[in-house]
């Protein structure tokens, strides 16, 4: 990498420090080829996003940021999985720690609170942004649908009573 490159570089990571809702860090150290890109590609249909960098870039990237307090735990062979939501990551991350013991959870932030990997994997185990969302939507249309329910119950039992008082006289007649 050339020095212009490094800058782009650190300058493009700062703003990824800066705008992500969170950022995780782990080793990959015997992680193949095939086995990264299954995982960046399923952080990406996720909505997040996997990198690789280098460990002294990352440092001077994290410099003047709220997430300042993780630049300790870049040694060694690091990737920085980030994405808005700050539940996304810490989930695909740990999903994939599952099935890849290779790759080990070192920490990360959430804005200006330094994770540990304790604190990734709870981070992993709630709910996503839309899926409360969801929860949130589906508590609201069920008061609704009761009312509509019990509204309706009066107007359904008339039509029971004349229905079978109909049948009734037609019986007699």
């Amino acid at each position: 990498m050339e020095r212009a490159e490094k800058r782009e570089f650190v300058t493009e990571l700062s703003e990824v420090f800066k705008a992500s809702g969170s950022v995780v860090v782990a080793h990959y150290a015997g992680v193949t080829v095939a086995q990264m890109n299954d995982f960046r590609s399923k952080m990406r249909a996720a909505g997040g996003t996997v990198k690789v960098a280098k460990n002294r870039l990352a440092k001077i990237a994290l410099q003047g940021t709220e997430s300042e307090g993780m630049s300790n735990l870049f040694k060694g062979q690091t990737l920085i999985a980030y994405s808005e939501d700050p539940v996304t990551a810490p989930k695909v991350v740990m999903d994939f720690a599952k099935t890849n013991d290779k790759v080990v959870v070192l920490g990360g932030a959430m804005g200006a609170t330094t994770l540990t990997a304790d604190a990734v994997k709870s981070l992993a185990t709630l709910p996503s942004l839309d899926e409360l969302r969801g929860k949130l939507l589906g508590l609201l249309n069920a008061p609704a649908t009761r009312v509509a329910t019990v509204v309706a119950a009066p107007a359904s039992q008339l039509a029971r009573v004349f229905a079978a008082y109909a049948k009734k006289d037609e019986e007699a007649a």
